[in-house]
């Protein structure tokens, strides 16, 4: 059996998916137990999947692994990042019975998400799939996946492993979803234009159930406030490396060792002018203070009105510590420019309001405009550093 004739069947049933099915690459192999959806290097998503498991399944159930897969694609289930392997477990039964209710091939061998939780066993993803509880159709992966943790805590067992044993041991299909080694931003745009084309050719054609759920993924924000810094930030970068008599060589005495200077990757440029308001101020500064505990970020924070007011090393806990100096008219160059002449970071976050002159910047930059943000920066901003360069404050 060839997976071409099992699109080109599915196909037959439904243009949309076919459509997706034919821009995504198919690549054999052994380290998958079944099926999975990874993607490129370039981005591009990517199906891999077992011969082996191909020659052994019931042709229907492929064809519903196939659609399975097509729609953790179009339900951006890339996007999800467990806290830990507890939190994946529970991730991986609210994605598929997110999708398995709208997969008719799946959904006849079913089982309902609150029969798995209340006996305590899970499902094999090869001959019983996840679905809805019947009283609660049509929810999104996020809404299973809190039910899962309010039920459970209900009942006095917290712990999902035992639940999920079986479709633990029984596949893999999600692993390669979690493990993105590829630009997060790239993925989402070139995933959002695809199934936004497929959508425009062939939306009267879907059921009601799938055009929501369509609907719903190429309708909402590209990433929150919070994914987009995360995302921007990355991780402390290696700078120079300089002798220093500080430092004893270990290989000859008397002689200077050497030390790694690391370079800040990141500058935070913070407006403090009288306009910012408190409570957008401190959301800002905790999620800077969140990523720089999980990323060990070396951060300079600067905050500046019309001049530079305060110049930092920031490190984890500062924020509730930190005086804000300001209040007057805004000028954001002068903290720009103190940034990229004298710490030569890779990007730049800038926290406004957007009531002064956009500045130049020669560095990447992010702009995270307050709820009441100046209309016009904000298109001045998108028109000369692009649209991943500018994200609301909510």
């Amino acid at each position: 059996m060839k997976i071409e004739d099992l699109i080109l069947e599915i196909g037959q049933r439904s243009p949309f998916y076919l459509y997706l099915l034919l821009t995504v690459s198919k690549r054999p192999s052994d380290k998958v137990r079944t099926i999975a959806l990874s993607f490129s290097k370039k981005s591009n998503p990517m199906l891999v999947y077992n011969p082996r498991w191909l020659q052994k399944k019931d042709r229907n159930i492929l064809k519903g692994m196939l659609i399975h897969e097509i729609l953790h694609l179009v339900s951006l289930h890339f996007l999800i990042r467990p806290k830990d392997e507890r939190d994946k477990k529970i991730w991986d039964l609210a994605m598929d019975a997110s999708i398995n209710q709208y997969i008719p091939e799946l959904a006849a061998f079913g089982i309902p998400l609150d029969v798995l939780v209340r006996e305590g066993h899970g499902v094999d993803n090869e001959n019983f799939f996840v679905v809805p509880p019947d009283s609660m159709p049509g929810l999104s992966a996020e809404e299973y996946h809190k039910w899962i943790i309010e039920e459970m805590e209900k009942l006095g067992r917290y712990d999902v492993l035992e639940v999920a044993e079986m479709r633990g041991k029984a596949t893999d299909s999600h692993k390669a979803m979690y493990e993105i080694d590829t630009s997060v931003d790239m993925i989402l745009e070139l995933t959002k234009s695809k199934v936004g084309k497929a959508f425009d050719l062939y939306k009267n054609e879907l059921p009601s159930g799938i055009r929501r759920l369509v609907q719903i993924s190429i309708s909402q924000p590209l990433l929150n406030w919070r994914d987009m810094m995360r995302r921007f930030i990355g991780i402390t970068e290696q700078g120079e490396r300089y002798m220093t008599p500080l430092r004893p060589n270990r290989r000859y005495e008397m002689q200077p060792g050497w030390r790694m200077d690391y370079t800040a990757r990141i500058g935070v440029v913070v407006d403090t002018s009288g306009s910012i308001i408190d409570e957008e101020l401190n959301a800002f500064l905790s999620e800077i203070d969140a990523i720089s505990r999980l990323s060990g970020s070396d951060i300079v924070l600067i905050q500046v009105d019309r001049t530079v007011n305060l110049e930092m090393r920031y490190r984890h806990g500062m924020w509730r510590k930190m005086e804000i100096i300001g209040g007057g008219e805004t000028d954001l160059q002068p903290a720009v420019n103190r940034i990229q002449e004298k710490y030569r970071t890779e990007g730049i976050v800038v926290f406004t309001d957007g009531f002064t002159e956009l500045p130049s910047v020669s560095r990447r930059v992010l702009f995270v405009l307050s709820k009441h943000s100046n209309e016009e920066f904000a298109k001045q901003a998108l028109e000369a550093y692009g649209k991943n360069a500018v994200v609301f404050l909510k």
